[in-house]
């Protein structure tokens, strides 16, 4: 970059020089990428969101994590709809699209029959 008596050539060189240098730093670091950063976010289906609320299930962000890796396995598997068991809880979800459906909390998943899953993971 040249900076002539202090000042840079124009305001779109000075800008375009530095927005170009995080793009450069993030290619080249492709060793630092986290499972989120590889694999889409986690998402709800409106359906799972309201039994969340329902059921009064809270997720930490380490839960958030864990299930997100449990679908990174049965993506790995070749599963489509799986059952993700975790801490007392069971999350019926669509790989493909990356979408938690349903959640159950400890009362519901006793005596309970899931249906439409081709796997399972226990993380």
């Amino acid at each position: 970059m040249n900076i002539t008596n202090g000042t840079f050539p124009s305001i779109e060189q000075a800008a375009g020089n530095y927005l170009k240098q995080p793009a450069k730093a993030k290619e080249n670091s492709d060793s630092g990428r986290s499972f989120a950063d590889v694999f889409e976010e986690l998402k709800f289906s409106k359906h799972a969101s309201t039994r969340l609320q329902d059921r009064n299930i809270e997720l930490s962000d380490s839960q958030i994590d864990r299930l997100s890796a449990g679908m990174q396995k049965a993506n790995e598997k070749g599963i489509n709809e799986s059952l993700v068991l975790m801490d007392q809880m069971a999350f019926i979800v669509n790989v493909k699209n990356n979408t938690v459906i349903t959640a159950l909390n400890e009362q519901e998943i006793k005596e309970n029959v899931f249906t439409n899953i081709d796997g399972a993971v226990i993380v």
